[in-house]
């Protein structure tokens, strides 16, 4: 068995301290809403959120899983690209995969923005008011949100009569993306993943519920493929459907890309020249 590897070791800890500090600290929120990545609208986000969120994680399974591929596949990588390339495409993998899933909330953030353009909303109004906690357990109510909505209003002078059933429903479909947040090592680790397959093509890989080996060249992009359609669909075929689809995606295009690049690098600066 390869041993584990010192940069991996040591996100492995990073890792395991922060999740025993959203379990200790501030009754299992405060330092949850301190370093989960918040979406920029939301009154929550801060910039640092871009990078902790990375080393946070929603549950027992969640990094139980994530810590797993990070030994498995993040030991060999590591091996094979040394430390400091290595923490660059983990940490790369992180921010592609934050910036995909960011950008597809946006779209459908100002696709429901449409539905309230006409009100003249004030930017700080509207991000006081997608900043709403309206849940109650694992949902989103339109009754909580309309209820703490009003007293806003009424502090900005805005006619609540105004707004329109329509109306409504785009100002709560914006709260339910501006109150998502996003954390976990999934999107660095599809990233390594992506630098195994390049590594790796003919290894060959299984899933824990069908443990039939397919080579990594066939595998991998497969499991891409079906994640791209997870989050264009909000079909889950194999993980809970809150993951955050679009940033394993961005994760794993990313990794893929710095990995092709230095191996296309290297080539051109071994092969000779007649």
């Amino acid at each position: 068995m390869m041993r584990i590897s010192d940069t991996v070791k040591h996100l492995l800890i990073i890792n395991v301290l922060m999740f025993i500090g959203t379990l200790t600290i501030g009754g299992g929120t405060l330092f949850y809403d301190w370093f989960a990545m918040h979406f920029p609208k939301n009154e929550a986000f801060q910039p640092w959120q871009i990078f902790t969120h990375m080393f946070m994680h929603g549950g027992p399974s969640h990094i139980l899983f994530n810590m797993f591929a990070l030994w498995m596949f993040g030991t060999p990588v590591e091996h094979f690209l040394g430390a400091k390339k290595f923490l660059f495409l983990y940490l790369s993998a992180g921010l592609g995969a934050v910036a995909l899933q960011v950008g597809y909330y946006y779209v459908d953030f100002y696709s429901a923005y449409q539905g309230i353009a006409d009100l003249g909303m004030s930017n700080e109004l509207l991000r006081k008011i997608v900043s709403i906690d309206a849940s109650e357990g694992q949902f989103i109510k339109g009754e909580l949100l309309s209820r703490q909505m009003l007293p806003i209003l009424n502090e900005y002078g805005f006619n609540a009569n105004a707004i329109t059933d329509a109306n409504f429903k785009a100002l709560f479909d914006m709260n339910v993306i501006a109150r998502s947040t996003m954390v976990g090592a999934s999107g660095c680790l599809m990233g390594v993943l992506a630098a195994f397959g390049l590594m790796n093509p003919n290894a060959e890989l299984m899933l824990i519920f069908l443990p039939i080996p397919i080579k990594a060249k066939y595998f991998i992009p497969g499991i891409i493929i079906l994640d791209l359609i997870s989050g264009l669909t909000g079909q889950s075929f194999f993980s809970p459907s809150n993951t955050a689809y679009m940033a394993h995606v961005g994760g794993a295009v990313t990794g893929f890309l710095i990995m092709w690049y230095w191996k296309r690098s290297q080539f051109k600066k071994n092969r000779w020249d007649l």
